[in-house]
């Protein structure tokens, strides 16, 4: 069997995962458990099935310390499909909610939750998603359904480093790509989501972490596959569930577990970005970022070179490539350059691309 090249992966998402899950996931592939058969084949009625999925919520559950009256649910549609979930579920016909928009995702959601009811901005337009105002001027609204915000930006690299206080009103957040990064207090929140493919797992699986009392609000219109109190009710299996993502989902929650679990991940993700920052912040402009330091992603680090030069970005992205640096394209929405740090990215990873980028001004930098 050839050797497979050495690649890292610093792609948005779907993203690297870890290579220990991936050889177990090759060794289980035609014979989960021993059961004779894989994971894709079996009925998502069995016993077995049954088993994984009450483990991979109970690894969840004990990761995040999520209190017993919250419910957690594995649902399709990915993060795009939550944006209309969540207010058919929490807005009655004819409600409100408050959007704090500092991004493309939080953008897109607001734009979704307004075909089911209306929808207040919290913060005034933006000419560009390049920082968080402070609490002091958000306009919220002690009438809304709920409060939503995105917790990380992946294509700005802009992410909130605090939970904002929402004088009461539930608080839902898109987490998709900062979800077991580190640890957070899951009593704070009314809804907590995030798509798989980032930091817990492949795309296929959406998980929703839900506080009980918002469950069965939905409007009439809800289809039933979105609706949370059906969804709840019946363990996530009302219909088949995408269940080879939720296994590798489940190999994913175990790997963090002996990682350290998420205040590991919070240690590294934080140490993997200041290092990247660190090379920026020092390179007298060659390198430069477009977000306030204040609201910088640990996630998900854009930067450009000498001003936005289009031709040197090129030759970066193509020295990388040979390099065996893959996706590092900015987003076609804002170009440059952007380096994802999800949780399977290694510190040897991280300095490799801090020795390419430091390797390359010295090359291309004006004297």
């Amino acid at each position: 069997m050839a050797t497979a090249k050495k690649v890292f992966n610093f792609g948005a998402g779907p993203a690297k995962l870890p290579r220990e899950i991936l050889l177990q996931a090759q060794r289980e592939l035609l014979d989960y458990d021993n059961t004779g058969m894989s994971i894709m084949e079996m009925s998502h009625r069995s016993a077995k099935y049954t088993e994984l999925n009450n483990r991979v919520q109970q690894d969840m559950r004990d990761l995040l310390k999520v209190p017993d009256n919250y419910k957690i649910l594995f649902l399709q549609g990915g993060a795009t499909g939550i944006f209309s979930a969540v207010p058919m579920n929490l807005m009655p016909s004819g409600g409100s909610a408050d959007y704090i928009v500092t991004g493309s995702w939080s953008s897109k959601a607001a734009k979704e939750a307004a075909k089911y009811g209306k929808v207040n901005m919290v913060l005034p337009k933006m000419d560009a998603y390049n920082d968080i105002p402070n609490q002091s001027t958000w306009k919220l609204s002690p009438d809304a359904s709920y409060v939503y915000y995105c917790a990380n930006e992946t294509i700005h690299g802009v992410e909130f480093r605090y939970i904002p206080d929402t004088k009461g009103v539930p608080l839902v957040c898109d987490m998709s790509s900062n979800f077991l990064s580190e640890e957070f207090d899951v009593s704070k929140f009314g809804v907590v989501f995030a798509c798989a493919q980032k930091n817990v797992g492949t795309s296929g699986v959406t998980v929703v972490i839900i506080r009980e009392d918002l469950i069965g609000k939905a409007q009439p219109i809800v289809p039933t596959i979105l609706d949370f109190k059906i969804n709840a009710q019946d363990n996530s299996v009302h219909n088949t569930p995408p269940m080879y993502p939720i296994y590798i989902m489940g190999l994913y929650l175990q790997w963090i577990k002996k990682q350290g679990g998420a205040a590991a991940m919070g240690q590294q993700a934080q140490q993997k970005s200041r290092r990247v920052y660190e090379v920026v912040n020092s390179s007298a402009g060659f390198y430069s970022l477009p977000v306030a330091e204040h609201c910088r992603s640990r996630m998900n680090v854009p930067f450009r070179i000498a001003g936005g030069d289009a031709a040197l970005e090129k030759k970066f992205l193509e020295g990388a490539e040979k390099r065996g640096m893959q996706q590092l394209k900015g987003h076609r929405s804002v170009g440059g350059i952007r380096a994802s740090l999800y949780n399977a990215i290694t510190m040897d990873e991280v300095e490799a691309l801090i020795k390419y980028m430091t390797d390359f001004q010295k090359e291309h930098a004006k004297k």
